[in-house]
């Protein structure tokens, strides 16, 4: 088997551990877990797993100037992006969050224009207004009477939180990342966060009655730490050693598929025409954001 293929099978991996982790870590939230107890639990054993694997990547100081973006990047792929979706999925559905995440691209093209002064063709400007009339029917008319979902509207909004503060981490990152081996920067990152993190996350961290749980909860809490966290960073690093960001970025269409399509099969949401809608504008929405322009003759 070649590398490329290996490298698409990694990225099609990826995907589909978040797509399957909607559906996963909502079920045993919060019953057995609360969502900021979680991120205590996905951010510890993260920054514990690629300190482990640290060694096996060259030793690399930060630069005193770059800790600066180093905090920034930790608030926000580290922090507000996983405190805001978890609380999120704890509060609205599985179905919900896979499409909702996929809003992503759009957001990075909205503040490449703002901060990098990146053009925006007509292509992107009308995919910019399909997704977020997308996400907005979602929020505002995608609601339904759940037991299991408490507040839809406010979790579709946290939803939204979670998608640009990731979009704004691969902006500030974009320069750490070429700078730094990804061992170097995930050690660090995962740590800071795990200081940032300690005082919101650690009292639901505390309310976690171990001794009561079901063997299965431990499964899904090994599956978000070591997949969900760690497996599909790794996995998405070998597939660039191999595909172009394009390529990899292309995946994210998958996502709300095996999101669905997991949730429908073990019970856990189901489809309305809302919803079907809502996901059909969001997914065009970013297919036409983030397609690139054709060069000039």
């Amino acid at each position: 088997m070649s590398k490329r293929t290996l490298a698409i099978l990694a990225a099609l991996g990826a995907t589909t551990i978040y797509g399957i982790n909607h559906t996963v870590a909502k079920g045993i939230m919060p019953l057995y877990v609360k969502p900021f107890g979680f991120i205590f639990l996905r951010v510890v054993g993260a920054a514990i797993l690629f300190w482990g694997i640290s060694f096996l990547g060259p030793k690399e100081r930060i630069e005193k100037r770059d800790w600066g973006r180093m905090l920034v990047c930790a608030l926000l792929g580290m922090v507000i992006n996983m405190l805001s979706f978890f609380k999120g999925l704890e509060l609205s559905t599985p179905i919900n969050s896979s499409v909702l995440v996929t809003i992503s691209p759009i957001i990075v093209v909205v503040l490449s224009a703002m901060f990098l002064k990146e053009r925006i063709t007509f292509n992107k400007g009308l995919g910019i207004v399909m997704g977020f009339v997308g996400a907005l029917a979602l929020v505002l008319y995608g609601a339904e009477l759940r037991q299991d979902a408490p507040n839809i509207p406010l979790g579709n909004a946290l939803f939204i939180v979670n998608a640009t503060a990731y979009g704004s981490y691969l902006i500030v990152a974009k320069k750490l990342v070429e700078k730094y081996h990804p061992f170097t920067l995930m050690k660090w990152l995962f740590t800071i966060a795990v200081i940032i993190n300690l005082p919101i996350t650690l009292p639901e961290f505390l309310e976690i009655e171990w001794t009561i749980m079901p063997l299965w909860v431990y499964g899904v809490i090994a599956f978000v730490i070591l997949c969900t966290t760690f497996m599909t960073y790794l996995f998405n690093i070998f597939a660039m050693t191999q595909l172009k960001a394009s390529t990899i970025g292309a995946f994210i269409y998958v996502q709300p598929i095996f999101g669905i399509l997991f949730a429908l099969a073990v019970g856990k949401d189901s489809l309305t025409i809302v919803k079907v809608l809502a996901a059909l504008l969001v997914l065009t929405g970013v297919y036409l954001a983030s397609k690139k322009p054709k060069p000039s003759p």
